[in-house]
């Protein structure tokens, strides 16, 4: 059985930080510290992933009918247990009746490791979301747009930046 559980300490709050720098390049983490301040605010939710102990976590951003999975991770060693489908499933029931959002680095772009984001693209699709008509560039990286549950604008998107960090944090997200 899988499940997801807020975070509020202890030992899971350390096996997650450890998972988000492992499992995510230094160019894509925002600060851990603002990622915890902003979950303690209820502005991000940072969850663990539990199935039979600590498979991964799911941090998301809160804003209005909008949610932002930010960071997505299944520990490496339960990868392939079906573990992220059903998060996905998850999610779709924790957030009923909202716009799920995500990135990821764009697959079109040439690069070292087009299978490894191709696989994860087509991961999303089989888990029901969409690809958005706009590409963008997340502080410096082409990303792709995808959706659930209703299309989210660039506009719309940008302002996920711009009011739950900063506008100035905003300025490195553009649409390409």
């Amino acid at each position: 059985m899988v499940e997801l559980i807020p975070v509020t300490g202890g030992q899971t709050l350390r096996q997650i930080k450890k998972l988000y720098r492992e499992a995510f390049p230094r160019c894509e983490r925002k600060p851990f510290a603002v990622i915890w301040e902003k979950s303690r605010k209820g502005q991000m939710e940072l969850l663990a992933i539990d199935s039979e102990g600590f498979a991964g976590l799911v941090i998301t951003v809160l804003y209005g009918d909008i949610v932002l999975l930010d960071y997505f991770a299944v520990s490496p060693e339960r990868r392939g247990d079906g573990i992220g489908s059903a998060v996905m499933a998850l999610l779709q029931s924790r957030y009923a009746g909202k716009r799920l959002l995500l990135e990821i680095e764009d697959p079109d772009v040439p690069c070292d490791n087009r299978e490894e984001r191709e696989r994860r693209r087509r991961f999303y699709l089989r888990n029901g979301l969409t690809v958005m008509p706009y590409c963008i560039t997340l502080f410096g990286v082409p990303m792709r747009v995808l959706t659930r549950g209703g299309a989210v604008s660039f506009a719309e998107y940008h302002a996920v930046y711009a009011c739950t960090f900063s506008p100035l944090l905003a300025q490195n997200v553009r649409e390409r």
